[in-house]
């Protein structure tokens, strides 16, 4: 499995994995890797998901892998820098940070914690669908925000379709996750330009908003 790694030498690592669409060195991906890494002093770890590797060879796109394997592949990098799990935070762009919320919530159970979870928008429900709680704690896709005890940070954009404010602020989900709202953001944290407010000027917020979380783990 191949890995990316901005600063190796940082003094806290961040597993970031990528959203279900994108490879792990899309602009997104390297841009936030990038500045996390050299701005933070953070050592910044990326993969790719099997069903990804094969788009990169085959050049055709395909779905995700079931989620087993996706958690699974999370835990083998885990497995392959064989560091102290106390000073690992994980998480990832999308499906990528739901992924690594899961593994979290699993590892939790077995009394093995990571130092923090940070996620750039998260997946809450797809699109044109609401949660209505009470919501099962084996709900698929907050079960784990539910249950979570590992510090946790959530940037989204106000108006992402996956889980905008209105809506997610009437979650009730664990009081160890904090968040950070990108204003008029997309699930890429882009606003309309009516908002006059820019992408740049969200990936940025969201960027500084992670180190200051990793930092202060």
């Amino acid at each position: 499995m191949e890995l990316l790694i901005d600063n190796p030498k940082g003094k806290t690592t961040f597993i970031m994995a990528h959203g279900a669409g994108a490879f792990m060195d899309s602009k997104f991906m390297n841009e936030f890797a990038q500045a996390i890494a050299e701005q933070g002093n953070i050592k910044v770890v990326r993969f790719e998901f099997p069903y990804m590797q094969e788009r990169r060879k085959t050049q055709r796109k395909r779905p995700p892998n079931a989620m087993k394997i996706l958690v699974k592949t999370f835990y083998d990098v885990l497995r392959k820098l064989d560091e102290p799990y106390e000073n690992i935070v994980v998480g990832g762009k999308s499906m990528g940070g739901r992924v690594a919320s899961i593994l979290s919530q699993e590892l939790e159970d077995k009394g093995m914690n990571f130092k923090g979870v940070c996620v750039f928008g998260y997946p809450f429900h797809a699109i044109g669908k609401q949660i209505t709680f009470p919501t099962p704690d084996d709900d698929k896709r907050v079960g784990s925000l539910i249950r979570n005890q590992t510090p946790m940070l959530i940037c989204q954009g106000s108006r992402d379709n996956f889980g905008w404010f209105d809506e997610v602020d009437t979650y009730p989900l664990s009081d160890k996750i904090q968040y950070t709202w990108l204003d008029d953001g997309d699930h890429d944290f882009r606003p309309r330009v009516l908002s006059g407010l820019t992408q740049p000027q969200n990936w940025h917020t969201a960027q500084q908003s992670a180190i200051d979380f990793i930092n202060n783990l």
